[in-house]
């Protein structure tokens, strides 16, 4: 006797998703269009402009600017993977999106967030080794140990992530493919499969966990080490200096793991008690607000970046007070 339904693994999957995009907020599409396209430009304008800066510039081609440079590109992937359609959505209702795009776009944002973390980890052994082990820092931070830094980080990223999508496009979709996000976001696309959901989401937040509470651990450890190191200095000069040099990266912590973890388990937990326009509008500024302001806490916070950007943009040196 048959306890439920059986699925065939032959099943034709949809042809597309259609994405609702803010549930609620219809009526404010049009601003939000103008706001995020706003957000979009000023993100690709702001890394473009930090990757050339790091690419022309020899005296910034160091190990810090190197992985800047990459988190510039990882930012520019991830906000592109998603504002557009975006856009698009919310300027003409252009609101379907194929299978494959749809868990395309999917993977693309889980491993640009995983890259992300990992690229965050390698900064803070980065800003460590400069200041706990300064007369080792060019022997320990070699280009050959910086580019399997990175590379490594993709690796882990296409290794943790390739199982889910696998989980989430083998689910059979037999029913409504009207998909309650603005974007292909993994939760809203498995609760329509016609199977249970569970095993792939538990696998998200579980890998998720693991990955971003490992990266926080050791850039904790590695901040307690600086701190130690740093108010172990007798002058008050250099303090202020090996601080600021970590002010930037502290900033940019911040600005991607505390929305990411809220959007990951206000998903999870915030059934019920937070509106789903919230969670929708949560996941989505996510994706666009660090990629947006990245570029402009270290073009402000970092001298050298600084200086060279304004050459760059209006092609005279700028001066400041050292």
């Amino acid at each position: 006797m048959l306890l439920g339904p059986t699925y065939n693994d032959t099943m034709e999957p949809p042809a597309t998703f259609v994405l609702v995009g803010i549930p609620g907020l219809q009526s404010s599409y049009l601003g939000l269009a103008i706001f995020l396209g706003a957000l979009y430009t000023i993100a690709l304008l702001g890394n473009t402009l930090i990757m050339t800066v790091v690419c022309m510039d020899s005296s910034l081609q160091e190990p810090m600017y190197c992985f800047l440079c990459v988190l510039a590109a990882v930012d520019m992937v991830m906000a592109s993977s998603v504002v557009p359609k975006m856009v698009s959505l919310f300027c003409s209702g252009d609101s379907s999106i194929g299978f494959h795009a749809c868990f395309t776009q999917m993977y693309v944002i889980h491993s640009a967030t995983a890259v992300e973390s990992g690229l965050l980890l390698a900064m803070a052994f980065d800003r460590y080794v400069a200041i706990c082990k300064p007369l080792h820092y060019s022997r320990i931070l070699t280009l050959k140990m910086v580019l399997g830094m990175c590379v490594a980080s993709i690796i882990r990223a296409a290794i943790a992530m390739t199982p889910l999508s696998w989980m989430l496009t083998h689910l059979p979709f037999c029913g409504s493919t009207v998909v309650p996000h603005s974007y292909c976001e993994h939760m809203a696309v498995a609760k329509l499969a016609c199977a249970d959901p569970m095993p792939s989401s538990l696998y998200s937040l579980i890998c998720s966990s693991i990955l971003v509470g490992s990266d926080v651990a050791f850039i904790a450890a590695s901040y307690v080490l600086i701190l130690r190191a740093v108010f172990g200095l007798s002058s008050k000069n250099a303090q202020q200096k090996a601080l600021s040099t970590c002010g930037s990266h502290v900033g940019v912590m911040a600005l991607y793991y505390l929305p990411g973890m809220a959007s990951i388990y206000v998903a999870w937990l915030g059934q019920g008690f937070v509106p789903l326009h919230t969670q929708v509008l949560l996941a989505d500024l996510y994706l666009i607000i660090p990629p947006t302001l990245n570029p402009i806490i270290y073009g402000i916070r970092t001298k050298q970046i600084r200086e060279r950007m304004w050459t760059l943009v209006f092609c005279c040196p700028l001066t400041t007070v050292a």
